[in-house]
């Protein structure tokens, strides 16, 4: 059997894809990964075979749907903004399903697997007339406040194809913990979170605890003040978490660990592996990433999330989604620490709410159900049998 994987998206995505095109290919079927160009290298990482089905990024169809507004994360489900969101990754799917249908005619998929975002993979099952399987990464994606956009967009070529709206998936999966979707999301197949990501050498440090001392995981997206501003006091947090007997591991550049220098005490700065290092930490601080937070739930670990964005850049709804569904449920809290304590240096007002996650068990205890929970889902290897039925239904 030959399955197209598609995907569209951040990084995170392709990561979310890697074990179940993984597990096809190790049960004997044909697999291939479609990729915007950013993320070929990325994609070709992971170690699929690999085609690039569109070489723009994500950013110019958003401006091409929603001229001078781009790619925004607004903060409600279901504004214009969101609306807008959908219509661009529909032009987005439109670019490139052209792609794919050239790629059709010589390597035929017999199933075709799209990211949440993905409407290439949807359009291109509709032409083909292939099983249809939509796959939702992860935790916070606003299907239902992107879909709408969407086919307000794709209304004439899905006329055309004389599909009645979006088409409907035949196997719709789901990564997000069911303790965690919401209730408004439609009926889904789970699938445990298997993490992925860039692999290196190990040493004996990532993978074991450190004697004595509770460890704490630091880790940042580009744009978050953590690591832009030096008024945020990374310095002063590691000091205050030291002073809390915790040894503090902090994913970042080589070029952030030169600025910090000795600053940083005996603070780890560089390259973690996260899903290795997470089994060892007793917390973690990071941005709302959603591979981050997976990962982390996945291994049991409370989260402090800091969703806040330099000024110069727009809120992002998917990071603040994933921080509130965390935090309501108990498995950590998120934290904005300049509104919260406009007098207090963020450093500070960090390393108190580090203290308040060490200190109180609950906070572990709701983490290590939805551990539970994700280690009970089916795994990659068991849903590859229902790719194959579809070929049946």
């Amino acid at each position: 059997m030959k399955i197209l994987f598609v995907t569209t998206g951040s990084q995170a995505t392709y990561y979310a894809a890697a074990p179940l095109a993984t597990a096809a290919r190790n049960a004997g079927h044909q697999v291939m990964l479609a990729a915007h160009e950013p993320w070929v290298e990325t994609a070709e990482a992971i170690g699929i075979p690999t085609f690039c089905f569109t070489a723009d990024p994500i950013r110019h169809f958003m401006r091409v749907a929603n001229p001078g507004r781009g790619l925004r994360f607004p903060r409600e489900l279901g504004d214009e903004e969101m609306f807008g969101q959908g219509r661009g990754f529909a032009q987005m799917g439109l670019a490139g399903v052209k792609s794919l249908l050239e790629l059709a005619k010589d390597w035929t998929p017999d199933v075709v697997v799209g990211s949440s975002q993905s409407y290439a993979a949807m359009l291109l099952a509709a032409h083909l007339k292939v099983p249809y399987v939509r796959h939702v990464e992860y935790l916070g994606i606003p299907l239902t406040g992107i879909d709408p956009g969407a086919e307000a967009e794709l209304r004439p070529e899905l006329e055309r194809l004389g599909v009645d709206g979006l088409l409907k998936p035949d196997l719709l999966l789901d990564s997000t913990p069911p303790s965690l979707r919401p209730a408004h999301d439609p009926d889904a197949q789970s699938l445990r979170w298997i993490p992925s990501n860039p692999q290196r050498r190990l040493e004996r440090w990532m993978y074991t605890r450190p004697e004595g001392r509770r460890r704490v995981l630091i880790t940042s997206g580009f744009r978050s003040l953590m690591f832009r501003d030096p008024g945020w006091s990374m310095p002063l947090l590691v000091s205050e978490l030291n002073k809390q007997n915790a040894e503090v591991l902090i994913a970042a550049s080589p070029g952030a660990a030169e600025r910090f220098g000795a600053d940083l005490g005996d603070a780890r700065v560089g390259w973690i592996p996260m899903d290795v290092a997470a089994a060892t930490c007793d917390l973690a601080v990071h941005h709302g990433g959603a591979t981050t937070a997976t990962t982390l739930m996945t291994n049991g670990v409370p989260q402090l999330i800091i969703p806040e964005n330099p000024p110069e850049f727009p809120p992002n709804y998917h990071r603040e989604a994933i921080a509130k569904a965390i935090s309501d449920f108990g498995a950590g809290k998120t934290l904005w620490p300049v509104a919260q304590a406009p007098d207090k240096a963020p450093g500070e007002t960090i390393a108190a709410a580090c203290r308040e996650l060490l200190e109180e068990p609950s906070y572990t205890e709701r983490t290590q159900f939805l551990a539970k929970e994700i280690s009970t889902l089916p795994t990659p290897q068991d849903i590859v049998p229902r790719l194959e039925a579809l070929l049946h239904s």
